[in-house]
């Protein structure tokens, strides 16, 4: 048995595994560090530009602005560096290597994992800059349809991954008798489903408002009522 703490027992890592040497609490924290700074950085900047951005635009603005760092630079750091994580010590490599105590998967080199975070960091995240801008400079009715349009693609890619992602484990552990969790609380309820059931809540939330945003010049447009007795 290999020396490490993933699941299952046992389970190859290539490259090698060294311990982390940073506490969780300092990984969390200096990652959410650099989270929030990016993310106010991009709120300051889009209120210089658009003061009469709404607040629910800042809240959306916010979403695709931290999807666009985890895409193209978290989730692109993995992609570039899946082979030697697991022995690294950066931080994104020890962020990674405590992550994967809830999936073994981001250890091993998985296919599917490579082939899922390669779409995510070269299409998600690339539209998420995208939309992210559409909505700061959001003032007229054509940006507004772009915006709402790309807002619901990068949505359904969201709620289409996070389906496979939590799929693929619920099968290989249904019909295969193979678990890439770690069953502590901390790891499969906390960062398992926890940090990822946003990328499924969100969103249906934002489908769900970019429908109604495309669909309100239709409902503004109302129908002329005939006169049965002039048809005749």
């Amino acid at each position: 048995m290999e020396g490490h703490p993933y699941y299952p027992p046992g389970v190859h890592i290539p490259g090698g595994y060294s311990p982390n040497t940073l506490a969780i609490s300092t990984l969390l924290g200096a990652f959410s560090m650099v989270t929030v700074a990016i993310v106010a950085v991009v709120q300051l900047f889009a209120k210089h530009v658009n003061p009469a951005m709404r607040k629910s635009d800042q809240l959306t603005l916010a979403w695709f602005t931290l999807c666009a760092f985890l895409h193209c630079l978290f989730e692109g750091y993995f992609i570039s560096n899946h082979e030697r994580i697991a022995a690294s010590q950066d931080l994104f490599a020890q962020l990674w290597k405590e992550y994967a105590l809830s999936d073994s998967r981001y250890m091993t080199s998985d296919p599917f994992m490579l082939c899922i975070e390669t779409l995510t960091v070269f299409i998600w995240g690339p539209l998420s800059i995208v939309t992210a801008v559409l909505i700061i400079r959001e003032k007229g009715s054509n940006t507004s349809r772009l915006r709402h349009i790309l807002q619901s693609v990068v949505s359904v890619g969201h709620l289409y991954g996070v389906a496979l992602y939590y799929g693929t484990c619920y099968f290989e552990e249904r019909y295969k008798g193979v678990s890439y969790n770690r069953p502590e609380f901390l790891y499969y309820w906390t960062y398992y489903v926890g940090l990822n059931s946003p990328w499924a809540i969100v969103p249906a939330v934002l489908i769900y408002q970019s429908s109604k945003a495309v669909s309100q010049p239709f409902r503004s447009v109302q129908p002329h009522a005939t006169d049965p007795k002039k048809e005749r």
